[in-house]
């Protein structure tokens, strides 16, 4: 039993919750401060931990599911859980719905407006595992989808959607967008071969990393904004210096025709990133508030 829950636990990398989770948090802190004047509760803290854990795992779980095949092909993915005979189809679906379910359980905990747009946040999980088949837009809708994880945890304590919390949106949408291109460089030769989009294929990896700047320097600005759009001050800032240092650093590691840093640019600096910026954030609110 503790193998195969140490094997669901490695298909739907719970280790990557990094990336998301601190900004769903920041989210709901960001939020309830502005909008509310004090912070969330800790029921509301929980339940979002909980829509985010059922978030994630159904939409990593649904992910490898639907790709299964693919990855049997790819070196890179082939020991995966599903095409190495660790998990069978069925046990994954199963897992996937009673994730969902977790989901939908916390979404009707929170605020009503988060129970009202579950829907789309369900269609963007689903949507985005088939879309390398038919759009090298991939990146930018799985930025989409992340980014729900702010807004998510924004609209679940404060029930409303503003253009503080739209901003706070696509600052994470560019960031996950830009590193998810980065990401992908490693597949190029395994994505062009077997007729898949992404950047990387449309435009070569020298070109894509440049775009992958580009959406990171939208993300900085971002990041910025919300310093004149919310309450926060110099602790804030001090969190996005840091957060655009490793920003730099992540793409100065990477280089068209050396990619052997890549895991440390996708995994440990921007999960870096979001605790750095969560955590500055924290004790901004709670500290100076």
């Amino acid at each position: 039993m503790f193998k195969k829950v140490k094997v669901f636990l490695e298909m739907i990398k719970i280790e990557h919750t990094l990336f998301a989770l601190p900004f769903a948090f920041m989210g709901a802190l960001v939020g309830s401060m502005l909008v509310n004047g004090h912070l969330p509760s800790w029921g509301q803290v929980g339940w979002i931990l909980v829509a985010m854990v059922g978030a994630r795992s159904a939409a990593m779980a649904l992910n490898r599911l639907i790709d299964a095949a693919i990855d049997a092909k790819n070196p890179r993915t082939a020991n995966r859980a599903i095409p190495a005979g660790l998990l069978k189809a069925g046990e994954v679906l199963l897992f996937t719905v009673v994730s969902f379910g977790l989901l939908i359980l916390a979404a009707a905990m929170l605020e009503p407006l988060s129970f009202y747009l579950l829907p789309i946040a369900v269609f963007m999980l689903v949507f985005y595992s088939f879309t390398k088949r038919f759009t090298w837009l991939c990146h930018v809708i799985l930025g989409f989808t992340i980014a729900l994880a702010p807004l998510g945890g924004w609209v679940a304590v404060t029930n409303v959607i503003d253009w503080t919390a739209i901003i706070f949106f696509i600052t994470i949408a560019c960031w996950t967008t830009g590193f998810d291109i980065v990401y992908a460089c490693q597949d190029y030769d395994f994505d062009k071969k077997e007729g898949l989009h992404s950047i990387p294929v449309r435009f070569g990896i020298a070109k894509s990393l440049k775009i992958a700047r580009g959406f990171h320097i939208v993300t900085a600005i971002g990041f910025l904004l919300l310093i004149w759009l919310t309450n926060l001050s110099w602790i804030y800032i001090l969190g996005i210096v840091i957060a655009c240092g490793l920003l730099i650093y992540e793409h100065l590691i990477v280089k068209a025709n050396d990619l052997t840093r890549l895991n440390t640019a996708f995994f440990t600096m921007n999960g870096a990133l979001s605790m750095v910026v969560f955590f500055f954030t924290l004790i901004d609110l709670v500290v100076l508030s």
